[in-house]
């Protein structure tokens, strides 16, 4: 009786948490996609600051990588907020982060397991956690990931039944 008990409201904690799931990772990518879009604009408003940072930390093709890395966050923080792409251009924006730790924030990566409060004090951590939530986890429901996927799933199914043998496909009167 009392393991039903706290089986029942086991499966209640479950079902609950398990619908906020999209709600959440819709929070997480309209805020860090709009913050990575206020990075990327800001960086492409002062382009020159940014080459010269690339330039000073030995980055190569710093003019070439200086608009890259602003174009990137700037685009890749409006597809994330929205949910197209989410989970490439997670990827892109996660391995953005961890270059601007490996070049910018060395000593705060190698601190992660002796300080690991500068580890997550940083400036890419909080990005680079967000990034890997989306792409871990995907966009959720709500996103234009979410219609795409499932019209693309719906015509493979569709080309799938077509292609079986002796599958009957009607034809359709013009």
């Amino acid at each position: 009786m009392m393991i039903q008990l706290i089986e029942k409201y086991y499966r209640l904690l479950i079902r609950t948490s398990s619908s906020l799931e999209s709600p959440f990772l819709l929070a997480v990518r309209l805020y860090w996609g709009w913050q990575f879009m206020q990075a990327g604009w800001g960086k492409l408003h002062d382009i020159g600051k940014v080459i010269g940072f690339f330039t000073d930390l030995g980055i190569p093709a710093p003019v070439l990588n200086a608009y890259f890395v602003s174009a990137l966050e700037f685009a890749g923080g409006l597809l994330l907020a929205v949910g197209l792409g989410s989970r490439l251009v997670a990827l892109l924006l996660a391995v953005d982060m961890i270059v601007a730790y490996t070049s910018a924030d060395r000593e705060a990566l190698f601190s992660i397991i002796s300080n690991p409060d500068k580890f997550t004090a940083a400036a890419p951590y909080t990005f680079l956690f967000a990034s890997l939530l989306v792409l871990i986890f995907g966009p959720g429901r709500f996103s234009l990931d979410t219609p795409l996927t499932r019209r693309r799933d719906e015509r493979r199914i569709r080309r799938t039944l077509a292609d079986a043998p002796g599958s009957f496909t009607p034809k359709v009167l013009s």
